[in-house]
């Protein structure tokens, strides 16, 4: 009798222990587990309407605004072996590369991305990108006159803005995305003379891009660079902001997809093939450039609303999306980790 209560015992641990690693081992086939760096107030009207239109329910998994997409792409790393998400929306491309570098990713390629121009996404399927947005600068209009107004992220350094300008860490999120892009377009030599400059101009760090658009629209910094969902907000909240497409004469703009990802072995691939299916429409697309994300519809056809740019009108910047996951694991270890740790 001992024997079996200690078997019963025994069982009961087992039982628990595996609750606690794998949360959604209850989880139904009617169900998608979607991991995203997407701003949930963004995303979370997109599975809303899916789950809506299919019946579908939507776990959707944010990721927090300072350690946006790395927290979430580390995550996915550790739950290799125990995949709980089934998607990735990812609000960058280049975590999406690392998931793919790492095992992470499964290829798969949905008819839905008919129409994508194809240098946005993975050639061998394992990511595509859609609506984008773009790394932008804001001024805030108090503090600088329009024939003053900055034109190139280097002006950043300029010591007519000594101790007025600010970037978010770029450890994290599309900053960090940048921060690759500037070395693969400027060289290595260039890149850290950017770096550089911008700390001996006494240049502000802040916690995010969320936070640069606020520094900037409260006139604490008198310029910055962040993303155009951010500098969208500011203009809605009627914030004395302008927005610069910067180095349209230069080495252009940088343009950063968003990039749908399946995940390998995750719980339920064909709910997570619909989700992404969903995504690549262009009925997407149009959502996205709607709401107050102002995103860039990539796709030919797709009409953007007043105050959201084209492709067409925009100089982009030319970068290879598959380089710069390893430009950027390199960075991080090296060089950005050095030079964020003197700019605190």
């Amino acid at each position: 009798m001992n024997r079996l209560l200690l078997i019963g015992v025994a069982a009961l641990v087992v039982i628990l222990a595996l609750t606690v690693w794998w949360p959604w081992s209850g989880r139904g086939a009617g169900e998608v587990v979607v991991y995203t760096s997407v701003d949930d107030v963004f995303a979370r009207p997109i599975a809303e309407a899916f789950q809506k239109e299919t019946g579908v329910t939507v776990r959707l998994v944010p990721d927090t605004e300072e350690t946006k997409s790395t927290g979430l792409v580390n995550r996915l790393i550790a739950e290799k072996n125990r995949p709980q998400a089934d998607v990735f929306w990812s609000g960058d491309p280049v975590r999406a590369e690392i998931l793919k570098k790492q095992g992470v990713a499964k290829p798969y390629r949905s008819q839905q991305a008919e129409g994508l121009p194809p240098e946005f996404s993975d050639t061998e399927g394992y990511w595509t990108g859609f609506s984008a947005r773009a790394r932008v600068l804001i001024y805030n209009t108090n503090s600088i006159a329009a024939v003053d107004a900055p034109r190139s992220v280097m002006d950043l350094t300029d010591p007519r803005f000594q101790g007025r300008a600010c970037i978010a860490n770029p450890l994290f999120g599309t900053t960090s995305m940048h921060a690759a892009a500037l070395f693969a377009a400027l060289g290595e030599q260039d890149a850290r003379r950017f770096f550089e400059d911008f700390l001996a101009n006494d240049g502000q760090l802040a916690s995010s891009n969320g936070d640069v658009r606020r520094l900037v629209a409260d006139g604490r910094c008198a310029l910055g660079v962040t993303d155009t969902d951010d500098a969208n907000v500011a203009r809605m909240e009627g914030k004395p902001v302008e927005i610069v497409y910067p180095d349209a004469e230069g080495m252009g703009t940088l343009i950063i997809p968003n990039a749908a990802v399946l995940i390998a072995n995750g719980p339920n691939p064909d709910r997570g093939k619909q989700f992404i299916d969903y995504l690549l429409r262009p009925q997407t697309e149009q959502a996205l450039a709607e709401s107050a994300a102002a995103q860039i519809p990539l796709r030919g056809g797709v009409l953007s609303p007043e105050g959201v740019v084209t492709l067409e009108r925009i100089h982009p910047m030319d970068v290879e999306y598959t380089t710069l996951a390893d430009r950027l694991e390199m960075l991080s270890r090296g060089f950005l980790k050095d030079w964020v740790d003197r700019a605190r």
